[in-house]
């Protein structure tokens, strides 16, 4: 049977000193459960003696029911000069409802002298008694050495000493910890290969790293490698300065690579879905270039490298996307060939032949040259191949629209000045349309031009085309692509839609922006009729779109 090694999750703690990182009770009990539902052994849900938010979140996670994972406490070893058993910190984790408690003590000799300013003999004495503490109300207890690899630099008997006095006093694992994220992998070998070899046989050892030097991940597989059989982590690297070690990245390498037992395979299916979510609840944008989870992990642009991986998937994959949960993508743009092509159509249903799969990369090669980006533009290009094979069917015939953007002028204040500010912009669009033979004028006011265009359009159309109530807009991005011209300038827009199911990116190019947005917002409510998504119509409210 294959090492098993524990994964320990810190992002509902050290995940959230990131920049921006905020959560509330709640948020962090939905993350403990994805975690948990992803299979993690240890979630160290935060400090209860820290805040009033944290002791809230430990009196719910108290009621909560989890299936793989157990709650950690966080909190530090007793004040210098206190009995342990008088620590209000300590007295916290010995009475919450977690069994497992971890605490961080000192090891470096700077911190020992700029911070807590205590003696190498009474900093051990204050890990020694904060873990038997613990160990004697019944905590099992994790112990992180703060700053071990710096420490270790400098004196690594003393360094070592810390872990000891940990491991004599009940401590069931000793984790080090690069908390500068500083070491580069050799040092974290050499220094976990001789911690594991002087006391490997009395506890587990584990690893907590940090990115500042891009070396997270390498360096906790490192350790893993000379038998640290802990790691811990935040979801996606979150984290202080650079980030943590990215759990993400770990499981997937242990388990897929390195052979290592983690989570049961099903679970690690939910790798990229609970990356995801967790981007979601934490309000961060999902990186695209996260290994295996990331929306170009299995991205695949060029021509050649689509040929390869139609034929097998293996010359340009290094894994099954599908054992993370995860998609592959055929990126279109003037590079691609007339496989990219075949291969996208084939996935809406379409049996496109080399002759129009060469048409179609002629049209793309032209729109790319104009400025369009059907890269991130999906829907637009499941359009343009039924445009080139004869299969498109459009919604509607345009006859005309119009768009009116009143701004009146407000009285001066008292110093003579102009509040813009204070009336309101009114936006109306007009559109007449043909559908099945009938003509159709709607008039519809908005925050916005796309907005009033939208409203109006859905009301000309709605009725005919149910499923348009499920589409809603997204994302909308506006970039000029030739600066020189100033105003005048051509102007992309890209926006992306959802039916709740599916997303999709449409795009226009024109050197109105108005226009060009309502070339994109069309293709968006096009693209979402094709069949494929359409089929998942799921009724509801009325869509919205964003104030532009």
């Amino acid at each position: 049977m294959a090492d098993q090694v524990l994964l320990y999750d810190t992002t509902l703690r050290d995940g959230m000193q990131g920049e921006g990182m905020s959560l509330s009770v709640g948020e962090k009990v939905r993350v403990a459960h994805a975690l948990d539902s992803l299979g993690v052994h240890l979630i160290e849900a935060g400090f209860p003696s820290s805040n009033p938010k944290e002791a809230a979140l430990f009196d719910v996670l108290a009621g909560e029911s989890f299936t793989h994972a157990e709650v950690v406490a966080f909190g530090m070893t007793r004040r210098r000069d206190a009995v342990a058993a008088d620590d209000p910190g300590l007295r916290v984790l010995a009475d919450c409802f977690a069994s497992v408690c971890t605490l961080v003590g000192k090891t470096w000799s700077l911190h020992l002298e700029k911070v807590t300013r205590v003696d190498p003999e009474e900093n051990l004495a204050m890990i020694e008694d904060s873990v038997a503490f613990l160990a004697g109300q019944g905590k099992r207890v994790i112990y992180d050495a703060e700053h071990f690899f710096d420490a270790y630099r400098d004196d690594p008997g003393y360094a070592i000493r810390c872990l000891r006095a940990a491991a004599d006093a009940g401590a069931e694992n000793l984790t080090l910890c690069d908390t500068n994220g500083s070491t580069l992998p050799g040092a974290i070998a050499e220094a976990t290969g001789r911690v594991v070899a002087e006391l490997g046989e009395r506890v587990s050892v584990g690893i907590h790293t940090h990115d500042d030097t891009g070396c997270g991940v390498a360096n906790s597989l490192m350790a893993i490698d000379r038998g640290a059989r802990l790691v811990q982590g935040t979801m996606n690297g979150y984290g202080e300065r650079c980030g943590n070690a990215n759990l993400v990245t770990i499981l997937a390498d242990l388990q897929l690579k390195l052979g290592y037992d983690c989570v049961p395979g099903e679970l690690l299916g939910r790798l990229t879905e609970t990356a995801h979510l967790v981007d979601e609840l934490c309000n961060v944008s999902p990186n695209p270039n996260q290994p295996y989870v990331g929306a170009n992990a299995f991205a695949h642009k060029g021509g050649m490298h689509v040929a390869g991986v139609n034929r097998d998937a293996r010359t340009f994959e290094h894994i099954d996307p599908a054992a993370v949960g995860a998609d592959r993508r055929l990126l279109i743009s003037e590079l691609s060939g007339k496989g990219t092509v075949q291969a996208r159509a084939a996935l809406t249903g379409l049996d496109l032949d080399d002759v129009g799969a060469g048409r179609v990369v002629e049209r793309v090669k032209d729109l790319e040259h104009r400025g369009y980006h059907l890269e991130a533009a999906d829907g637009s290009f499941d359009l343009l191949i039924r445009r080139e094979t004869g299969d498109y069917v459009p919604l509607f015939r345009l006859e005309s629209w119009r768009v009116i953007v009143e701004k009146h002028e407000t009285a001066p204040g008292l110093g003579g000045e102009r509040r813009t500010g204070d009336s309101p912009v009114k936006t109306e669009a007009t559109i007449k349309i043909w559908v099945d033979g009938e003509r159709y004028v709607r008039t519809a006011e908005g925050n916005g031009p796309v907005n009033a265009l939208d409203c109006a359009l859905r009301a000309a159309i709605g009725e005919t085309y149910p499923h348009l109530r499920d589409i809603e807009l997204v994302n909308f991005k506006v970039r000029i692509l030739d600066e020189v011209k100033g105003t005048g300038a051509t102007t992309r827009v890209l926006l992306d839609a959802s039916d709740g199911h599916a997303t999709w990116g449409a795009i226009g190019v024109s050197e109105n922006v108005i226009e060009a947005s309502w070339d994109a917002l069309v293709d968006s409510l096009e693209a979402g009729m094709l069949p494929g998504r359409a089929k998942h119509a799921h009724g509801g409210s009325a869509a919205g779109t964003t104030g532009r």
